[in-house]
């Protein structure tokens, strides 16, 4: 496949390609496929393998950005996505191929518009509709970005676990594509210091990330997956550790406002509005490090912690 071509700019980042980010942007990398294996509405169909899971499912971040980018081969380079909404609909498996069918919702002068399905065993895991768009004149504002700490100021996630002697926290440890460094301190081993449904984090990949603007959207579609929740565990005073926790994305919706790097440091401004019924809900804003707004999230899941009233 692949992705479109084309360099979005040059990255900041001087560290080598990790090998957790190399096999990342392997398994990024689709295969296209006969539509024989698609389903009847089918398009285009493309093939993917996943990364390597301590549950043995699907991490829900990988098939989203595997769905955005099979949506994206379907459209001309000049358009851009802009916006996804995505439902989970049943967990993965990390060891059978996942199959990718596209169909093509419309084309306008402006906008095209794009649903995936990804799916195992002739089910669908995942349904996401994508729009695309031509770069266009329009008006201007945004949100100015908060005041935070300095990223190399905080200690990094991959440290903090590396010192813990367990195994899922020496997966992510030895196996995350992104350096992820909580302003609020993370809430992987216990609860913050106080009961709060807003955090601050800074994330970035490790590695440059050569390629398209695609991608570089897709990427951040990814990484942000595994934060997107946390408000909603720490405003309940919760952790990652806590005992019987069961948690799983419902479904996710994100916009681009403008370009995005992945590798270099982005701020997520994350905020909880609401848990209740074993859902919760988190949002985020993202700024890249000179304050500009790059993209806007929001993700239902399910939350189940025994006892909870």
């Amino acid at each position: 496949m692949s992705t479109h071509p084309g360099d979005s700019g040059r990255p900041l980042t001087t560290e080598p390609l990790s090998a957790p980010l190399e096999q990342l942007l392997d398994v990024l990398d689709l295969t296209p496929s006969e539509l024989s294996a698609g389903r009847p509405s089918d398009d285009a169909v493309f093939a993917a393998s996943s990364l390597h899971q301590p549950t043995g499912r699907v991490y829900g971040g990988q098939v989203l950005a595997q769905s955005l980018l099979a949506a994206g081969a379907t459209v001309d380079s000049e358009r851009l996505p802009h916006s996804l909404h995505g439902y989970f609909l049943r967990a993965g498996d990390v060891r059978q191929a996942v199959t990718l069918g596209v169909e093509r919702l419309r084309d306008g002068r402006s906008f095209a518009t794009r649903r995936t399905h990804a799916y195992q065993d002739g089910v669908p895991i995942l349904s996401m509709i994508a729009s695309f768009q031509l770069e266009q004149p329009g008006l201007e504002h945004a949100d100015p970005a908060p005041q935070a700490p300095a990223p190399e100021s905080l200690p990094s996630a991959l440290e903090l676990l590396g010192e813990i002697d367990h195994p899922v926290a020496q997966f992510w440890s030895t196996q995350s594509a992104f350096d992820i460094r909580h302003v609020e301190g993370p809430i992987y081993l216990q609860p913050g210091s106080s009961a709060e449904a807003d955090q601050a984090v800074w994330m970035r990949s490790r590695g440059p990330v050569e390629g398209s603007q695609l991608l570089h959207r897709a990427v951040l579609a990814y990484a942000c997956d595994q934060l997107m929740l946390e408000p909603v565990l720490r405003s309940a005073g919760q952790s990652w550790m806590t005992p019987g926790l069961n948690l799983a994305s419902l479904d996710h919706a994100m916009w681009w406002h403008r370009d995005v790097r992945v590798d270099e440091w982005l701020l997520y401004v994350q905020h909880s509005a609401s848990s209740h019924g074993g859902r919760g809900l988190g949002t985020a804003q993202v700024f890249a490090q000179d304050g500009t707004l790059v993209a806007s999230i929001a993700q239902e899941g399910m939350v189940r912690v025994p006892d909870a009233r």
